[in-house]
């Protein structure tokens, strides 16, 4: 229970994709001229990711290791493809404003690190909650920046008016600058919650930075900003042996 509870608060909160790690911006910048595209766009990719990372975990002792990136990206297109013709069959108006940008996912960043990262890594409970936790984390994230567009360029929420009719819609929030502009305030915000939680003395480490360890030496295999795995840390420890090695034999030497 706390490795799923774990799985879920670091996609939401502290490895969240786009206000942490900075990933998927081509979707988030593109889709959030509302917030119902945002919120569809990313309950899509979660369902996808989740999936994803359920049939990934359940092969990697099956796919060989040279072949694991071709391998991820059938699954997950496997995956786009059913969403797609269900979009396109059971919400037309969805599957219109998305566009181009569903088949897209394919290739969405966000779904190919955690394949790599954790996926093909660890058992398939903790990688289900993996893909949801991330997937939550991208949609409200991208509801979020939707809903500020569409409440300053639209006067709308969920195309419903909520603002005073005498409110003058601010069109630039719903052309391209306004998704720039509205992911830039907001990334400020969060930077701004985690000074003050800074200055309260609480640890605000995994809050915008996505980590603040050390990648060659870190241990958690889930991490997404983990470049390396365990193979390469017991190279290095050879080669430091053998550096030591080469030193004492200098010393003789002399």
């Amino acid at each position: 229970m706390n490795s799923v509870k774990e799985r879920l608060v670091n996609g939401i909160v502290k490895e969240n994709p786009t206000f942490v790690l900075m990933l998927g911006m081509c979707p988030t910048l593109a889709v959030t001229t509302s917030a119902i595209n945002g919120l569809g766009m990313g309950l899509t990719t979660m369902v996808v990711l989740a999936l994803s990372n359920v049939f990934i975990s359940m092969l990697r002792h099956i796919i060989p290791d040279k072949v694991r990136i071709p391998a991820f990206i059938v699954i997950i297109a496997s995956f786009v493809t059913i969403v797609q013709l269900l979009l396109q069959g059971f919400i037309p108006f969805l599957y219109d404003a998305l566009g181009i940008y569903i088949p897209l996912i394919v290739v969405n960043c966000i779904i190919l690190g955690r394949a790599e990262a954790y996926a093909y890594k660890n058992p398939v409970i903790p990688s289900l909650f993996d893909g949801i936790g991330m997937g939550l984390g991208f949609s409200v994230a991208l509801t979020c920046i939707g809903a500020v567009r569409e409440l300053l360029g639209a006067g709308t929420l969920f195309n419903i008016g909520v603002m005073p009719e005498s409110f003058v819609p601010v069109s630039i929030f719903i052309m391209a600058p306004g998704a720039f502009f509205v992911l830039a305030v907001l990334t400020a915000i969060q930077n701004k919650v985690k000074i003050i939680g800074e200055r309260k003395g609480k640890d605000m480490s995994k809050i915008q930075s996505g980590c603040g360890n050390d990648c060659l030496n870190c241990t958690d295999t889930g991490c997404a900003k983990r470049l390396i795995d365990e193979k390469p840390s017991k190279v290095r420890k050879e080669i430091e042996i053998e550096e030591i090695i080469d030193e004492d034999s200098v010393r003789l030497r002399q």
